[in-house]
């Protein structure tokens, strides 16, 4: 299967640079896989359109602030890291810029010293494994000096309001650098009134990792390599899920991420606890065991997401989907628009 399979042309002014004031206010396109039919409405009418009985499940990941600006403390050149993934007790993989200019043993400061780093590896595939130091607790640290990563396609520097805006309103652990971008749709009102309608909610966590910014760069997207993302589902969650596949309730996941969670942790069918790391990575031709209802985002071409979604439903309908969004003026990405996808 080709890269250029999931290409589409998108005018800038479509890529949505500021959160809506109400979170429910976006646009939410109504997906039939059955009928191909595309309905429009707000994402606040989505309990219209769930089917009954329903269990959403939810990616309780928390973005923190890992963008980093600071200095070489020898030279006072400036450097900015996009923290990765924590190996071990505060040595994180990081993404570097400039990158050439450090070298194993290379010395950074950031906030005027009340975080320090020492470059420990520079491997091959472009990313940097670095060593903090510092006085007290890191997140604490990491909050007062730390920039909320926006994805590069938001053209503005980050302000106070995203760093409400870019969580959502039940994220509660913290590790993603990336927002995943379905759950901001929720305000606390939708939910409250989702569970009154008698829709379950169940939590998972799956850390946002550096695959979100990442493109596919080969032609033959089978032979793309996905960076793994951690996961964590717990007993209570998993028996949750189980039972409600016993029911017949239809599985609703909020997001790719969840997809991606539920699909590792229930490959055979049967959703148990989960606590790892995934490298899953799901493309048209994928059987999916778990997820029967997909609420996402509109994505970037030739992403992981997008082809994700063409699993889900298939190329030709999201293809018309897209032309549909376009033509109604929907907002992209990020803080853009949402679909359901049923």
């Amino acid at each position: 299967m080709k890269l250029t399979d999931f290409n589409y042309e998108l005018p800038q002014e479509r890529i949505a640079q500021e959160p809506l004031q109400d979170r429910d206010a976006s646009k939410l396109m109504v997906i039939d896989r059955g009928t191909r039919e595309i309905h429009h409405t707000t994402f606040s009418e989505i309990g219209e359109y769930l089917p009954k009985p329903s269990l959403l499940v939810l990616n309780n990941t928390k973005v923190i602030p890992a963008r980093l600006i600071g200095r070489k403390s020898k030279t006072g050149g400036k450097i900015e890291l996009l923290l990765i993934q924590e190996k071990e007790k505060d040595k994180w993989e990081v993404l570097a810029k400039p990158r050439k200019s450090l070298q194993v043993g290379t010395q950074m400061e950031f906030g005027d010293g009340v975080l320090n780093a020492e470059v420990l590896a520079k491997p091959e595939d472009g990313n940097c494994t670095v060593q903090f130091t510092y006085d007290g607790i890191f997140t604490t640290i990491l909050s007062d000096v730390g920039i909320m990563p926006l994805p590069p396609y938001i053209r503005r520097s980050p302000n106070d309001e995203d760093k409400v805006r870019y969580q959502s309103v039940y994220a509660e652990k913290e590790g993603a650098i990336a927002a995943p971008t379905a759950g901001l749709h929720f305000s606390p009102e939708l939910l409250g009134e989702l569970k009154d309608n008698g829709f379950d909610i169940a939590l998972l966590t799956l850390h946002v990792g550096i695959g979100t910014f990442q493109p596919v760069k080969v032609g033959n997207i089978q032979n793309h390599k996905m960076h793994a993302e951690y996961i964590h589902l717990g007993e209570k969650e998993a028996t949750q899920i189980r039972k409600a596949r016993q029911t017949r309730t239809r599985i609703v996941s909020i997001g790719t991420t969840v997809v991606r969670a539920l699909e590792t942790a229930g490959k055979d069918g049967i959703v148990k606890p989960f606590c790892g790391y995934s490298d899953l990575f799901i493309y048209p031709g994928y059987h999916f065991n778990v997820v029967d209802v997909l609420v996402t985002n509109f994505h970037l071409p030739k992403s992981t997401l997008l082809m994700l979604v063409s699993a889900f439903a298939d190329i030709e309908l999201i293809q018309d989907a897209y032309y549909e969004a376009l033509i109604h003026d929907y907002r992209f990405y990020s803080y853009g628009d949402a679909m359901l996808i049923l």
